[in-house]
């Protein structure tokens, strides 16, 4: 099983876990930029369902990026876990300074993978919600949250790996948690795919233009 090839082929074997989750027609998938669009592409293809992508940015805790202290998504929605912007002593000015930054950005990839594709319509759907892995699972908890406002029918968080404790968590918050392995010891989503080199927005566009081609997204009715 491990380590998967890459993300499209994690993609695959996610997508085993959730055939028949709902009926055709009924279903949405958000991949959420970058690195899940290749894997939701995958798993949009197999359950013949529209795939979209869901903005969510991480943020990181000043001076040490890549350590999760919440996150913000779509819809003004924004996660801090104050537990441990605590324990790290960093200033909350220090962690507005580093939203700021986030949003533009957030911003910034909302401009360039909608285009003129309109948002989808996620009343009454079964949403699944798509990344390439869950290790703290505050990215995913902002998508969860922003996309609770828009009224599915129900959530399910899918990724190829995942820490046992990012999928309690997003369980807690109402969402159905699918992934393929919970290993431990965990170490890093990246060190569970020989391939995980940067999904550049130029793919990310392509995969949405190729997913919109077969099956388009429902707009929102006006």
């Amino acid at each position: 099983m491990f380590p998967f090839r890459d993300r499209r082929q994690a993609g695959r074997m996610l997508a085993s876990e959730l055939l028949g989750v709902a009926p055709r027609g009924q279903v949405v998938v958000l991949g959420l930029p970058r690195g899940g669009i290749p894997v939701a592409f995958e798993v949009a293809r197999a359950l013949e369902a529209p795939l979209d992508a869901f903005a969510v940015r991480k943020v990181g805790a000043p001076g040490h990026e890549e350590y999760a202290i919440g996150a913000l998504a779509s819809g003004g929605i924004e996660y801090l876990d104050h537990e441990r912007i605590g324990a790290l002593g960093v200033s909350l000015e220090d962690v507005r300074s580093t939203i700021a930054a986030e949003t533009a950005e957030l911003e910034r990839r909302e401009r360039e993978y909608r285009d003129t594709r309109p948002v989808a319509d996620l009343r009454h759907k079964v949403v699944i919600l798509v990344d390439d892995g869950l290790a703290t699972g505050a990215t995913m908890l902002a998508a969860v949250r922003a996309v609770q406002m828009r009224g599915p029918e129900q959530i399910i968080v899918a990724v190829p790996v995942a820490t046992r404790e990012a999928c309690d968590l997003l369980r807690s918050e109402g969402a159905d948690c699918r992934c393929v392995a919970t290993p431990e010891p965990f170490l890093a989503v990246g060190a569970w795919y020989r391939d995980f080199s940067q999904t550049s927005d130029d793919e990310v566009r392509a995969l949405l233009d190729d997913a919109t081609a077969w099956i388009p997204v429902a707009p929102i009715p006006s």
